[in-house]
């Protein structure tokens, strides 16, 4: 350590003014790579978020298309328990049952635009388009709206 000490002190200012710009242009590069390194992370933090939106964005969809699907099967359940049961049981149970299950396909399709419209928290900005709000509005009115001409039919045939 003396020894050090001792060396230092009999360097030349051009020598150790040398080693200080040294110093410094290596502290420069690290400092020019750690910028870099934000960058880059920062850059993959963005794309990670986007994703993150897109993949909600399709899951709202997909929630969507289970409700409306969900909705057909017991709309067409509804139907076809009326056509199929006649004659097995009492008139009175299978329009009941036949009602219950159309009510429900009513509900599923207004389910399924009350979840698509209301997801909960904004996502951040996705990547993917959505399909237009106004086109699945409405899609599941007329859909609706044969739910009730089927159940109508049922009550009045």
């Amino acid at each position: 350590m003396a020894h050090a000490a001792t060396k230092a002190r009999y360097e030349t200012p051009a020598r150790q003014a040398a080693k200080v710009e040294q110093q410094s242009r290596k502290i420069a590069d690290s400092a020019e790579e750690l910028t870099h390194s934000s960058h880059q992370i920062e850059s993959s933090a963005d794309r990670t978020t986007r994703l993150a939106a897109d993949r909600t964005i399709l899951a709202a969809e997909r929630t969507y298309a289970a409700w409306v699907r969900t909705g057909l099967f017991a709309l067409a359940s509804g139907v076809g328990a009326r056509a199929l049961l006649t004659g097995l049981l009492p008139e009175w149970l299978i329009r009941a049952d036949a009602s219950m299950l159309i009510a429900f396909s009513v509900f599923c399709f207004g389910a399924a635009i009350w979840r698509y419209l209301n997801p909960g928290p904004p996502p951040p900005a996705p990547g993917v388009r959505q399909i237009p709000r106004l086109a699945l509005v409405t899609v599941n009115v007329f859909l609706a709206l044969v739910s009730f001409a089927a159940l109508l039919g049922i009550w009045v045939t």
